[in-house]
């Protein structure tokens, strides 16, 4: 099983956005996916309570622990026959539960907004999940993305951008503060779901980290092409996500 954790301990970084069309592109391949959300708002539970039935089903899970216990096992909620599954992370997210969501995950997400409490609040974050978390020791592979961008040309973007850069990382994408990502957490879609046409610039922005996950790493962002990843190639349904890249 493929499992992708979406983890900021800052709230409004946008987990649920990312979380909720990482999903639907999975769903969208054939794939059998599941999200378990953490989140006490339970954002991406909402979103799949309006998903339209007649598009690729989706298993949802509300996950979010009592204060002060850990992780159950995932079996608790996720089908066996699970192949992808998306952890939508609390926020503020640490101690055993962060180390537990590290140690389950072949992939980390971490979404950032571009202002100043949002980059000093990563920044101390970060030093959590490779310490506290264990990331540092662990097999996991780890990336940042820039979210809710409304603008690359403000002093918050570069500001960010060169935050991001100067992370040990790969920076893989920017995702804009576009109107097609609200409509699509209001109509329980992804914005792979909806018209090919009105969300190709969403999709483009969303590509760079399902390439990442598939283990086709940007190399501008000074990661190894050839670097080996956790990826979808013991699914038996692996060759249709290939084919529908």
């Amino acid at each position: 099983m493929l499992t992708v954790l979406v983890i900021n301990s800052k709230g409004g970084s946008g987990k649920t956005t990312l979380s909720t069309n990482i999903a639907s592109f999975y769903a969208g391949k054939q794939l059998k996916t599941a999200i378990l959300d953490y989140d006490p708002q339970s954002s991406s539970l909402q979103w799949l309570s309006v998903r339209p039935a007649y598009l690729p089903r989706i298993h949802g899970a509300n996950a979010a622990p009592l204060k002060g216990t850990s992780l159950r096992s995932f079996n608790a909620w996720v089908p066996e026959e699970t192949e992808v599954l998306v952890i939508d992370a609390p926020a503020g997210a640490g101690g055993l539960l962060l180390k537990e969501l590290v140690r389950k995950s072949n992939f980390i997400v971490i979404p950032v907004a571009p202002s100043p409490i949002d980059i000093r609040a990563t920044a101390n974050f970060i030093k959590d999940l490779l310490l506290v978390g264990g990331a540092r020791t662990s097999n996991v592979k780890i990336a940042v993305v820039a979210n809710r961008v409304r603008s690359h040309s403000t002093t918050a973007y570069v500001a960010l951008e060169r935050f991001l850069y100067a992370l040990k990382f790969p920076f893989l994408t920017s995702i804009s503060d576009s109107e097609n990502y609200l409509l699509a957490a209001q109509s329980g879609e992804g914005v792979f779901d909806m018209d090919e046409m009105a969300t190709s610039a969403e999709r483009q922005e969303f590509m760079p980290i399902m390439r990442w996950m598939a283990g086709h790493f940007p190399n501008r962002f000074g990661v190894r092409a050839d670097d080996k990843v956790v990826s979808l190639e013991g699914s038996r349904k692996y060759a249709a996500y290939r084919g529908g890249k």
